[in-house]
């Protein structure tokens, strides 16, 4: 366990480092919630076993971005991260919506693209919760949403991929 917090102390400092931009000290609190929440849920997959490949990964053809990028087994997984402070509103993962949906479909395309053979994929999502002040409790839906939106699926044979 101390392990674990210890590399999560000297990974947070390598990005610093190495230029990773943090946030202002004024910007707004649910966007540095939002940025510790992908933090401390790149952590929990790695423990469950996730080998992390990407972060924050944007393509230069389709807006938005995929938060975390990550084998699990022989699966590559696209991964949202959606980070509350309380359990009274809807539940984090309900944020991703149709229209999220899409913009990650697209996104998870254009990476796909740049890769020489193409794998098995999913989309998972992360709920990250912090009540109170205590430690984050966590919820990972695998296979959150399926993969071929109206019929444009990524196939070996053509290498078309959602866009």
């Amino acid at each position: 366990m101390f392990r674990g917090r210890l590399t999560q102390a000297v990974v947070y400092l390598l990005e610093r480092m190495g230029g990773k931009p943090d946030l202002p000290d004024d910007a707004p609190e649910h966007l540095r919630t939002g940025r510790r929440g992908e933090e401390d849920a790149y952590f929990y997959l790695r423990r469950r076993g996730y080998t992390m490949i990407a972060r924050n990964y944007r393509s230069p053809r389709h807006h938005g971005e995929i938060d975390l990028v990550g084998w699990d087994g022989g699966v590559l997984c696209f991964i949202e991260v959606k980070t509350r402070t309380t359990h009274a509103v809807k539940p984090a993962e309900a944020a991703v919506d149709r229209q999220k949906q899409k913009e990650l479909r697209r996104v998870a395309g254009d990476f796909l693209r740049l890769l020489p053979a193409l794998p098995q994929w999913r989309f998972d999502v992360v709920s990250v919760y912090y009540n109170s002040g205590s430690r984050p409790t966590f919820e990972l839906f695998q296979n959150a949403f399926s993969v071929a939106y109206n019929q444009n699926s990524c196939t070996e044979r053509t290498r078309r991929c959602p866009n």
